[in-house]
């Protein structure tokens, strides 16, 4: 087992400014197979509550300035970027734990540092999103790239800014203390 933080020991590093592409080389150089990542999100739904977990299934990249392959030209294939059997194994663990977990939701990665405007929360949204996050993409095509087997567990910490209702808005601060 190896684990790796992608913004750096002091959560210092822009998740544009990931190096993505090192560190998941780095970890098949090392010898993993599986890569299972953890992802702080926005909920886009009532129902997916701060606290709660949800294991990612799919993605819609909305990312510009990240080198998103290895090579010049790849067309691989991202119909199930998250492999099946992990997502099971994420699942019964969070049961197995008293986790309340969400199976099967659709991300929106966004290039981040900034969180979403209201009128763009509202569109990912409208698009049949789950939830927001800033890290899935690349990662997710870059693990397929090098024949790693890729699961991600989100952790809900906010509402996004689409919850009228809500009059925190989402910040680093509410971010790193759920």
């Amino acid at each position: 087992v190896m684990i790796m933080g992608r913004h750096g020991s002091k959560h210092d590093i822009n998740p544009s400014d990931v190096n993505y592409r090192a560190n998941l080389w780095t970890l098949r150089q090392l010898g993993a197979t599986h890569v299972l990542v953890t992802t702080a999100c926005g909920s886009l739904k009532l129902e997916l509550s701060p606290g709660d977990f949800a294991v990612v299934d799919q993605y819609i990249d909305r990312t510009c300035l990240r080198k998103r392959t290895f090579y010049k030209v790849s067309h691989i294939p991202q119909v199930r970027p998250f492999e099946p059997k992990v997502q099971q194994i994420l699942e019964d663990s969070c049961a197995e734990l008293g986790l309340k977990c969400h199976p099967k939701v659709t991300t929106v990665t966004i290039e981040g540092p900034r969180f979403s405007t209201l009128a763009e929360s509202r569109l990912y949204k409208s698009w049949g999103a789950d939830i927001v996050n800033m890290t899935t993409v690349p990662e997710a095509q870059l693990a397929a790239e090098l024949g790693l087997i890729y699961g991600a567990l989100a952790l809900v910490t906010d509402y996004d800014c689409w919850h009228e209702s809500d009059d925190e808005s989402v910040s680093v601060d509410l971010v790193m203390n759920r």
